[in-house]
């Protein structure tokens, strides 16, 4: 099997296009979410596949593998490598987690189809190493949101104008990058365009205000599975990174730190749940990108990690909001509601999963965020104050976040609010990833360094053929 898992890659892919077709042609709803959940699972088993083919191929050599576009075209396009394994499997569970918690009062409104798409994209895009296709598939995956809110009939003007300039720009800078200008002195003017790029795709400030408006215009869920896997992130690692020079990788680290205390703060005086939970994501997501700028193999590897932990936790966090959000609607974090009686299964887990995207000892994000403040303090003692003072401020607005949706008063509404068998198997299996992560962590701390080294490599190796 070590010899096919690029077609395991493949048909991972398919499978959620393949069914999106298949359940665009069934009127039921029910029917439609149970198909859709196999074919998810379908997906994450094909990813699982693949990655044990992988692990068990010790050769390295691409050209021994088979694959249908290998066969076709002659040529690898979507392969595993040491950054991408458990990205994949991020990816890939963040929809099916998405699908199965899905209830039945969000069913109607929630595209299953365009769900699938979405998921075949993002697979897609987390296993493509060449820089064009790369480029199709960042664009390509901006319709699905854009889709939704048209459907909702919701103001699309800011996340337009966002994604608009985010795909301008990467065009650009991409061309820029491959070309000659004689106008252009200097690397660092050819990759400003794919500079912005990145900062808008990842919602760095002040680029960031279509990640909240996205959060209160679509669905929950849509919004979750195109801002989790944190594909901004994703091309400024294939992207940016091997040609990037000192100074944009500074500008990185000084506008993801800014974000990252900034986003802190917002997320501490917000009354709205969802536009709480936005700057959250903001905050956290900023700190991979100051992990990943870090000249230092355990900075980077630490950036890597918390990029696994955020997206694993920020996952169960959006969906217990979801689920809370589902029962009682949409709740003012200026007022007590209660929660905690009704639903004391979702308060358990609203805590471990927020305290865990912050790195709270014994959680799966523990570790790569020490390792992420260590090689910060190194490098400036003020980027690991700053990296401190994000995680407290985030603490402190998730424990007001928590007690003003679970405690403070008793809740007095006549309708039944338990769990359903698919939101606890999908939670349990969430909360059993981020603590048997905190408990053994060894496998992902060493794939993550294994991968940084590769990083660093490849940046080193560019710099050692552009100096002159």
């Amino acid at each position: 099997m070590n010899a096919y898992h690029s077609l395991c890659l493949e048909i991972a892919v398919l499978i959620p296009i393949c069914g999106a077709l298949w359940i665009r042609r069934l009127g039921d709803t029910e029917s439609a979410q149970r198909w859709s959940i196999a074919i998810a699972a379908g997906a994450l088993a094909a990813v699982v596949l693949g990655w044990i083919g992988f692990v068990l191929d010790s050769s390295g050599n691409t050209n021994a593998q088979w694959s249908l576009l290998g066969a076709v075209a002659g040529r690898h396009y979507l392969s595993f490598d040491s950054l991408n394994v458990p990205l994949l499997l991020l990816v890939a569970l963040i929809y099916l987690a998405t699908i199965v918690t899905t209830p039945r009062t969000k069913a109607r409104r929630f595209s299953f189809t365009w769900t699938l798409i979405a998921e075949s994209i993002a697979l897609a895009t987390f296993s493509c190493r060449d820089a064009w296709l790369l480029i199709v598939l960042l664009t390509v995956a901006v319709y699905p949101p854009y889709r939704e809110l048209r459907s909702r009939n919701q103001s699309t003007r800011v996340y337009a104008i966002h994604m608009i300039g985010f795909v301008g720009l990467l065009i650009a800078g991409q061309a820029m990058l491959e070309a000659e200008f004689a106008f252009i002195d200097g690397s660092s003017w050819k990759a400003l365009p794919l500079l912005l790029a990145i900062l808008v795709r990842s919602g760095v400030a002040p680029f960031h205000t279509w990640v909240p408006d996205l959060f209160q215009r679509a669905a929950f869920g849509t919004a979750l599975t195109h801002v989790l896997p944190m594909a901004g992130v994703y091309a400024a690692v294939r992207l940016l990174l091997p040609s990037a020079t000192a100074e944009a990788i500074q500008a990185i680290d000084i506008l993801s730190l800014l974000t990252a205390v900034y986003a802190a703060g917002m997320a501490l005086v917000q009354t709205d749940v969802r536009r709480f939970f936005s700057y959250q994501f903001l905050s956290q997501s900023s700190l991979v990108m100051v992990g990943i700028g870090i000249d230092d193999s355990l900075g980077v590897a630490g950036g890597l990690a918390v990029w696994l932990s955020v997206g694993l936790a920020l996952a169960g966090f959006g969906l217990t909001l979801r689920s809370v959000e589902a029962r009682c609607g949409r709740l003012p974090l200026d007022k007590y509601h209660g929660l905690y009686e009704q639903l004391p299964t979702l308060a358990v887990f609203f805590l471990l999963t927020g305290l865990a995207s912050i790195g709270f000892p014994g959680t799966f994000g523990f570790i790569g965020v020490e390792m992420l403040i260590g090689a910060a303090v190194l490098d400036s003692p003020w980027i690991g104050l700053a990296i401190v003072c994000a995680a407290a401020i985030n603490g402190v607005s998730l424990m007001r976040a928590y007690l003003s949706l679970f405690t403070g008063t008793r809740h007095t509404g006549t309708v039944a609010l338990r769990m359903l068998p698919a939101e606890r198997i999908a939670v349990l299996a969430l909360a059993a990833l981020i603590i048997g992560g905190g408990l053994f962590p060894q496998p992902a701390i060493e794939s993550r360094y294994d991968a940084a080294e590769e990083l660093r490599a490849s940046r080193i190796g560019n710099v050692s053929q552009t100096a002159p």
